[in-house]
């Protein structure tokens, strides 16, 4: 789920660094995946390190020259660390910005008011699921992750009760919704109507988040029960503040980012013209980047400025917010980095030829499709775009309906069960403090959830259509 643009998605599709065949690459796969587990979980090695000697010997058992894999493992760290990175990083300046001024208390004591006890998972996949709506899902999280582990620590939650549910919220909205990346371009690939599979997705979304959130957070919060941890938890704001800024404002520069996205999917859809003037104006300031960086400028004053902070103290927390988040870059850079060694080895492809001879319906051959290769290259919008490609020409035939469905269909199928290949598994990992078994018992199985729920609506509004 790392994916930013389709601009990067066209650059994954590079050739081949080894011409080994299917049999070969399957071992490999299993080989370079079992080797990052075993280093993480029985040496208790650095993910960081056990990505990077696992790429190597991905590249190793694939038969690909040493050279080859060595450059695709930077070609992927860059480009995830390049669109990943700062969007990070921005958010952890918003992050600490609002946690130093009281914003962040102040949108906690709201919450935790007028929301409580068995409503509060109900209202994080609200929250998450409005917020993720127009963003990227790694910007949802860092706008996120300050309140989730605020209502969870004072509250007195289990992590998973409250973080289970904005997951949903967030990986629902990216995998089935437009304007994100992986929908448009199935959308496009299949012919379908924008507005009828936005429409429909949305009927596939609501009962799919339900039942991925707030249900499924029960029984994860019983197999994973933890405590945010304390290294990443927004601290309390200094007694010395004497005043904090209103909930009204702490809000509206949240959502200031998510409104510029929207605005920018609005316009795109409504314009759909590259060279109009608003669409230009847009087009930048809606990009996540620059979204991003004015919340964080506007916050400086609606946050810290309102908070009483001299031009210095707002420096030193802008500094303060960086050096936390070191070990998270790397680790989800180098998980894009395994990610682009098993697309440049070819798995991709050898995902399509096995599918050529499968004889079933098309949405589940679809979702088939997209699993396979979410499974073996780790991103959602790669496997929505390669199955969309593939089963494009069964959609020539389809209603208007069905075709949308199929783009539901792929979308659901690249959801399909996160593990270490994918660099949002790390971004998860690190930020709820789990271990690799605890991230596979619950964002894994979350995402599993998601994915096999929403075919099944999908299945039920084909006969019903």
């Amino acid at each position: 789920m790392t994916s930013l643009s389709v601009e990067m998605l066209a650059a994954e599709a590079a050739e081949p660094i080894t011409s080994a065949g299917n049999a070969q690459l399957g071992i490999a796969v299993l080989a370079g995946i079992a080797v990052i587990v075993l280093l993480i979980t029985k040496l208790k090695m650095h993910a960081f390190l056990a990505l990077t000697i696992g790429s190597l010997a991905l590249g190793s058992f694939a038969g690909a020259a040493p050279a080859d894999t060595i450059l695709s493992f930077t070609k992927g760290l860059g480009s995830t660390v390049a669109g990943v990175g700062v969007l990070i990083a921005l958010g952890a300046i918003l992050g600490k910005l609002l946690a130093d001024s009281g914003g962040a208390d102040q949108v906690v004591d709201t919450i935790l008011a007028k929301a409580s006890g068995r409503v509060m998972p109900w209202a994080m996949v609200l929250i998450a699921s409005i917020i993720g709506l127009p963003l990227f899902f790694e910007v949802g999280i860092v706008l996120m992750i300050p309140v989730v582990l605020l209502v969870a620590k004072r509250g007195n939650y289990s992590l998973m009760r409250i973080g289970i549910p904005a997951l949903a919220g967030l990986s629902v909205m990216h995998g089935l919704i437009p304007p994100h990346p992986g929908p448009l371009v199935a959308i496009d690939a299949l012919d379908a109507n924008l507005g009828v599979t936005l429409a429909l997705g949305v009927l596939v979304a609501i009962p799919t988040v339900i039942i991925a959130g707030p249900v499924f957070s029960r029984y994860a919060a019983r197999w994973v029960d933890i405590k945010p941890p304390e290294n990443m938890i927004p601290q309390r704001p200094s007694e010395d503040l004497d005043r904090r800024p209103s909930f009204g404002a702490t809000l509206a520069t949240i959502l200031l980012p998510v409104v510029l996205m929207l605005l920018n999917a609005l316009v795109e859809i409504v314009v759909d013209n590259p060279e109009n003037g608003l669409q230009k104006v847009t087009m930048v300031i809606g990009s996540p980047l620059i979204a991003l960086l004015a919340a964080v400028l506007v916050g400086m004053f609606t946050l810290g400025r309102a908070a009483g902070f001299t031009k210095d103290r707002i420096a030193g927390t802008v500094e303060k917010s960086l050096a936390p988040i070191a070990g998270i870059l790397l680790i989800v850079g180098a998980g894009g980095g395994f990610k682009q060694t098993l697309i440049d080895a070819g798995v991709g492809q050898m995902i399509l030829e096995f599918s050529e001879n499968w004889s079933i319906p098309a949405l589940l051959l679809g979702w088939l499709i997209a699993v396979a290769i979410r499974l073996a290259t780790g991103s959602a919008t790669v496997a929505t775009i390669s199955a969309a490609g593939l089963v494009a020409p069964l959609a020539a035939d389809m209603s208007t309906s069905h075709a949308a469905l199929l783009v539901l269909a792929v979308g659901a199928g690249s959801l399909f069960f996160s593990h270490v290949n994918d660099a949002g598994f790390w971004l998860v990992k690190e930020y709820f403090g789990m271990n690799v078994g605890q991230t596979l018992k619950t964002w894994s199985v979350m995402e599993t959830i998601i994915s096999v729920v929403a075919m099944a609506f999908i299945l039920l509004l084909s006969l019903l259509l």
